[in-house]
């Protein structure tokens, strides 16, 4: 075989190998008016946040608005250090561009009608009541969050 052939054969071959194949059950499965990467079956989110850092909680509540301004679902659940955002009073962090606290947009959503709600371990380990805690925020149940957690089209992200 000369060395065209030999370079040509293998040409074909690497073509071949990177050359997606569609087959008729693909067909099947992908609708036609859209190409495969742009189906989204997401519903909402589904947000746990545990990070005490000012910053860790405001990007992850700017990533909720977003996702609720493209139409998706939302549900909110404070852990650990990140349940002091739902408490009256507490301390503030401003960050540039938007001028705004992780506590001002948690509020937002809230405003918005996303629940939220901090872990039931939260309140009692560091001795401060429900009636502490900002309007629209509650004590969240651990089998119906288990429930929302695990639903179909919901996406589980944690912070």
């Amino acid at each position: 075989m000369s060395l065209f052939s030999k370079n040509a054969s293998r040409i074909a071959l690497l073509l071949a190998l990177f050359t997606p194949i569609q087959t008729k059950a693909a067909e099947r499965l992908t609708p036609a008016a859209q190409p495969a990467a742009s189906i989204d079956n997401t519903k909402g989110l589904f947000i746990i946040l545990t990070d005490a850092e000012p910053m860790t909680q405001m990007m992850a509540l700017v990533l909720a608005t977003q996702t609720l301004e493209q139409g998706k679902s939302l549900q909110i659940l404070l852990c650990d250090k990140a349940g002091q955002l739902a408490l009256k009073n507490s301390k503030q962090t401003i960050f540039k561009p938007i001028n705004k606290s992780p506590q001002m947009l948690l509020a937002g959503l809230i405003a918005r009608g996303v629940p939220v709600e901090v872990c039931p371990l939260f309140l009692p380990n560091i001795n401060v009541s429900e009636s502490q805690l900002i309007t629209g925020v509650s004590v969240a149940k651990p089998p119906v969050i288990a429930q929302k957690m695990r639903a179909d089209g919901i996406k589980l992200f944690t912070f």
